[in-house]
Parts: C-alpha cells; sequence; structure tokens
C-alpha cells in the first residue's frame, strides 16, 4: 500500500548506528501500527528510511514545516501522517497483541464487550440520542455552505464494532451514596464506578431579560452544537445588508476560548462575500483575546478591515429582546440586528445536581490521575464540566485526553492494578479564520505529583506561524480522526 515509509522524531541522537537502529525500530512499529492495511508487507518492495530533520532543525520544530517540506519533495505523491507508531512496544516485550482490522489507533483504550465480560468489567453509555453533532467545529456551519450533517455521527459503531449496548435515555439523578443511577425513563443502573461527561450548561438566569417569553428563541448562544446552531444562520441570512451582528463572550473559563472569535472569523467572511456593508461587534467581558489573540486581530486587520471591531472589558449584565439591547455592567447600551449572547457557563445540571461542582458551585474538582471526582467517591467527571488545570483548555481534543486516561485508569482500579502515576495530554485546537485558512494552537501537560495537577511542559506547543490553507487540510484530517477515535 505504500511506496516509501519514513520514520523520524523523538530520540533521535544522530550518528550511523542510531540512523540504522531508528529505521528498524520504526519499521517494526509501523509495521504493528498499522496492522492490516500492511498485510502481506514482507512480500512487498517498500522502501523504508529514518528523517532526522525535526531534530536537526534550529529552535523549535513543528510536524507542520516537515510535512509542508515534504509536499515540496513530493509534489504528486499521496502523503500519509501515522501518529503515535512510537507508543507501541518495543520489540521483544511480553504479550505484544497484533493488530485487527478492527483494532483501534495506538493509545486507544477500547474493551470490546467479550473483552469486558472477560476481566468481569460490565460497561453501560447513556445517550440522550442516537448520535453526536460535534461541537469542535460548529463555527463553520454558520453562516457558510457546510450543514449540521458535516459535524454529526451516530453511535452505530459502538454496537456493531465493539458490543457496547448504548441505553437512549437521560439521567435525571445519581445516588452516590447507593451508586445508582435514575433514567428519566423509569429505569435505574447500578453501578461499582460511574463515569460522566455532563458537558456545560449556559447560566442564562444571571441575565433576566432571558427568563422574558420569547427572549431565548430570539436572543440566541448557539454554543451547544444543534438547532441554535441553524436558528443562528437563518437569523444571519435574515439580516439585511448593512447591519450589525453582536457577539458576547462571558470571563474566562468557557467552553472552546478560541470558539467565539472563530465564530466572528465566520459571520465575518460570510458579510465580506455577500453583506459587505454589515458590521460584526465582538463584546468580550475578557481584558483580552483569550486564545490565538494575534493570529485573530491579524485576520480582523487583513482580511476584514472595516466589517470586525473587537471591544474588550464588556460585561453583559442584561438583555432586552423587545429592542434588542444589550445592558453592560460600566459601559453604554448597544442595539444591533443579530444579538449573540453566550453567558456565563458551568458544569451541566446534573454534576451540579450530584453535588459534583464544587469550585465556586460551577466546575467538577477531580484527581487527574483517574478523574475521580474529588467531592464523591467512584464517580469520575469528563470534559468541559472540571475545574481545569493550568493553562488547560476546556477542547474537544482535551476531553478526548481525558476519557482515554480515565478508562485506563477504571480498568486498572476494578482490576487491581496500578493506575498509570505519570499521564501525559496533549491538545490541539484548529481555528478557521475563513472558509479555507486556519490557524492552530497546541500543548502538551504532564502530572507534576508534587502538586498533584497537570502543567504544561516546559517548551512544548505553540501556535501557528500564519494562517494557511493546507492547515485547513490538517484542521478537517483532525476532526474526521478524533470523530473516528472517539466513535470507532
Amino acid at each position: 500500500p505504500f511506496d516509501k515509509v519514513l520514520g523520524g522524531g523523538e530520540g533521535f541522537a544522530g550518528g550511523d548506528d542510531d540512523l540504522h537502529a531508528l529505521r528498524q525500530r520504526r519499521f517494526e512499529r509501523l509495521f504493528r501500527a498499522l496492522g492490516h492495511l500492511m498485510v502481506g508487507i514482507e512480500e512487498c518492495t517498500i522502501e523504508v528510511d529514518g528523517d532526522d530533520r525535526e531534530l536537526r532543525r534550529d529552535g523549535v520544530s513543528w510536524t507542520v514545516d516537515t510535512l509542508e517540506e515534504l509536499r515540496r519533495e513530493y509534489p504528486r505523491a499521496a502523503l500519509v501522517l501515522l501518529m503515535g507508531a512510537g507508543c507501541d512496544r518495543a520489540p521483544g516485550d511480553a504479550a505484544v497483541p497484533q493488530p485487527s482490522a478492527d483494532a483501534p489507533a495506538p493509545g486507544v483504550i477500547s474493551l470490546t464487550a467479550e473483552e469486558s465480560s472477560r476481566i468481569g468489567l460490565v460497561t453501560q453509555p447513556v445517550a440522550r440520542s442516537d448520535f453526536r453533532t460535534h461541537r469542535e467545529f460548529p463555527a463553520i456551519v454558520q453562516p457558510n455552505e457546510r450543514a449540521m450533517a458535516d459535524i454529526t455521527t451516530p453511535y452505530d459503531n459502538l454496537e456493531k464494532r465493539h458490543g457496547v449496548k448504548v441505553v437512549r435515555d437521560s439521567v435525571t439523578r445519581i445516588d452516590a451514596e447507593k451508586k445508582v443511577v435514575m433514567l428519566a425513563g423509569g429505569g435505574t443502573l447500578a453501578y461499582d464506578r460511574l463515569i460522566v461527561s455532563p458537558g456545560i450548561d449556559l447560566m442564562s438566569d444571571t441575565l433576566p431579560g432571558m427568563s422574558k417569553p420569547g427572549a431565548a428563541d430570539k436572543i440566541l448562544h448557539a454554543w451547544k452544537a444543534g438547532p441554535q446552531t441553524v436558528a443562528l444562520r437563518k437569523q444571519l441570512e435574515s439580516m439585511p445588508d448593512g447591519g450589525v451582528y453582536a457577539l458576547t463572550i462571558p470571563l474566562a473559563p468557557y467552553r472552546c476560548p478560541p470558539g467565539p472569535y472563530e465564530r466572528a472569523c465566520q459571520v465575518a467572511h460570510y458579510f465580506s462575500k455577500v453583506k459587505p456593508k454589515s458590521k460584526v461587534l465582538i463584546l468580550d467581558e475578557n481584558d483580552d483575546v483569550t486564545s490565538k489573540g494575534p493570529l485573530f486581530k491579524k485576520a480582523w486587520a487583513d482580511r476584514y478591515k472595516g466589517i470586525v471591531e473587537y471591544r474588550p472589558k464588556h460585561k453583559v449584565v442584561d438583555v432586552d429582546a423587545a429592542t434588542n439591547t444589550l445592558k453592560f455592567e460600566f459601559n453604554d447600551d448597544l442595539k444591533a440586528d443579530v444579538l449573540n449572547v453566550l453567558p456565563m457557563m458551568r458544569a451541566g445540571t446534573i454534576a451540579v445536581q450530584t453535588g459534583l461542582a464544587t469550585a465556586n458551585q460551577r466546575w467538577c474538582e477531580v484527581d487527574f490521575l483517574t478523574f475521580e471526582s474529588k467531592a464523591a467517591k467512584n464517580i469520575h467527571v469528563l470534559g468541559d464540566a472540571i475545574q481545569v488545570a493550568p493553562l488547560m483548555p476546556k477542547s474537544g481534543h482535551m476531553a478526548n485526553q481525558h476519557g482515554k486516561t480515565c478508562a485506563a485508569a477504571v480498568v486498572a482500579l476494578l482490576t487491581g492494578q496500578e493506575v498509570n502515576p505519570m499521564p501525559i495530554y496533549n491538545n490541539t485546537c484548529y481555528s478557521f479564520v475563513s472558509d479555507r485558512e486556519v490557524v492552530h494552537v497546541a500543548s502538551v501537560h504532564r502530572y507534576d505529583a508534587e502538586k498533584k495537577t497537570m502543567l504544561t511542559v516546559a517548551g512544548s506547543g505553540g501556535v501557528s506561524s500564519a494562517a494557511s490553507e493546507l492547515e485547513g487540510h490538517y484542521a478537517m484530517a483532525w476532526a474526521r480522526n478524533i470523530w473516528a477515535d472517539t466513535l470507532a
């Protein structure tokens, strides 16, 4: 299936012997990681080589730089990036499993129904619907050409491929003492360990005007991908050319730090093509842009000059849906044709009701080795609902890392094994600044045993040097892969 395999990256120290060892080690690990794709590889003539360019570069070295170089070197080739091949066990390690057609990607915790039964573990996920609408890229749906179907994945594969029975219901109450979950349909589920991913709820009650009849249908947040995403798109399409779209941003922390600024870019792009006299007004409670600030500001200044206006230190305290008016703590009232108000956020209602939200009654404090709640034993909390560690974003990629760390820890706890004492998470977040150009931010986080929290690894991560269409391709590939990884 491949003409050439290049292995390179971490751990290469230079020298012919090291390069030869790197070639052999990478080839053996790639063989296992690719699994069924490389069946019959012994009979194939594939060039395998080591590549140390990332370690020869001065300063910080990025994979994106390597990919750009390889694209120039192989302009007509189909390039495939395999990440995580080095995470496999080394040759000679005991009990190295051979991959099958249904094997998960390296690093993924996946237990089939048969495997779970063999170790005495029964998993019982509960979901409200038959599909998941991804929140990673809702901004690209409005107001451009992509549809909700482009960011929606069914739960089918969990059942078809892994034998996991998904209960279509919602949780109404958790009895942490009796270790029982009550469902809206009247049923109950007993548990030994419970993993909850309650997401976030919008604190619209902090804005009195939102409680008035019809206000919630007119002034949208669209911060949970679904019907409001489509409704906001329709409002923007109906707005006259020359109108004003006002987006308010709450004080951090909130779900997806760069998300509001990405949304502003998407609306501005739409206006630049269809409604060039219209304006995007960003009213931010924070002192400055909370993520990728220079990159977003450059896009607003260069690409959307005269369309986007950014105003920091604007705290919304109320709204008037009848007159489309925003009221601020210190600034003058403001009217707009379309109001997109993001209220303060907190952990989902079920977490608050269960007493898991112990940080300012908003976020759930957890043990980062296991994600077990600090308020209730045997309950583990994932995703945006947690009180994050320093510089840890509330992002889709990070929630994926939470899930893997927690799954491994729960299996260890239930089977008498040691929990990993030094988890490492990574995070990548892409933002569209136009319909095709994208910027990213990346970070690596490692557990600090002394401080008992996750800290960023010195020298890791960073942001794009500039927006590019190439990163747009990476962004969509990342999205497809993480969606498949989550619901494969």
